[in-house]
């Protein structure tokens, strides 16, 4: 596998000099866990033209990867990974035109929901406080506050399982709690959002009012993957963990956040199995006290 991947960088060197390539990269720099071991290579693309060029390549070479946002919703195991991270981080395109904004996948929702404000756009403040990008906001549909990215989205440009181009529009999307269709394969390359004119106080009002509470509620001072949990139907995670007398809970350093728990944090120098086992035990015991089985909202990469 090890001269698969080096016969696709020095591929990937002669035909987009620009790409950037790093080799033995730890994941643990690009999550927002701080978890995470080493990768044969992460690569990160600068156009849309390169980013497809290597998704072709790499299913074509039977190349095992996984595509890298802003890593706010992953936990990767610390192990090697004869593997390459196929980053968006270059595809950071941000364009704003009348009520529209086009996105590229890799752009933060914080610069978008600041762009838009100073733009006196509205509908984007749910998403001010929310550590992703955009493509990974819209294959999760990331929300909060009573918003979600399916709230907003236009269309979107992706690559689909063949390798082919497509767009689609937000309707076809099959937009849900924390899925989209783009769960079934292909990756996200642009977003075209579609917000309303405001006024930019009552905007900057209401990030600040949000960023307010999130702060409150939530364990912001150490790292995590945000909510770990799906909320389960007719109730909410971190309500069936609390009652369970689960707050405080430990393995190593991953711990029930004891301020909100439905965030499992890292301490300080917390292991992908000390997350995964306390994950487990997390699930097995709400389960045992309740009858409910909690599903894990963060993607796990093995």
């Amino acid at each position: 596998m090890i001269e698969k991947i080096d016969r696709l960088l020095a591929d990937t060197r002669r035909e987009y000099p620009e790409t950037g390539v790093t080799l033995g990269e730890p994941m643990s720099r690009h999550t927002t866990f701080k978890i995470g071991g080493p990768v044969s290579a992460l690569v990160e693309p600068k156009s849309i033209g390169a980013f497809v060029w290597l998704l072709r390549e790499l299913n074509a070479r039977e190349i095992p990867y996984f595509l890298l946002g802003n890593g706010s919703n992953l936990l990767v195991s610390d192990g090697g990974h004869e593997a390459v991270a196929l980053s968006t981080a270059r595809l950071d395109t941000l364009r704003f035109s009348g009520d529209s904004v086009i996105c590229g996948a890799g752009v933060t929702l914080s610069r978008v929901a600041a762009g838009a404000r100073d733009q006196g756009l509205t509908g984007m403040e749910f998403a001010h406080g929310i550590p992703g990008s955009v493509g990974g906001a819209v294959y999760m549909n990331a929300g909060a506050y009573g918003g979600e990215m399916r709230d907003i989205v236009e269309s979107v440009t992706f690559v689909d399982t063949r390798g082919q181009i497509r767009v689609l529009p937000g309707e076809e999307c099959g937009f849900g709690y924390r899925t989209s269709v783009f769960q079934k394969g292909g990756a996200i390359l642009s977003v075209i959002l579609r917000l309303r004119p405001g006024d930019p106080r009552k905007i900057r009002e209401t990030m600040e009012d949000l960023s307010a509470r999130r702060r409150e509620k939530q364990p912001l001072n150490y790292p995590s993957a945000g909510s770990t949990f799906k909320r389960p139907e007719g109730g909410y995670a971190s309500k069936l963990i609390d009652e369970a007398g689960l707050k405080g809970l430990r393995v190593g350093d991953a711990q029930v956040s004891e301020k909100h728990a439905g965030f499992i944090v890292n301490l300080g120098n917390a292991t992908f199995s000390d997350v995964y086992t306390l994950m487990s035990q997390v699930t097995e015991r709400v389960y045992e006290r309740f009858g409910v089985r909690l599903e894990p909202e963060v993607k796990i990469v093995l």
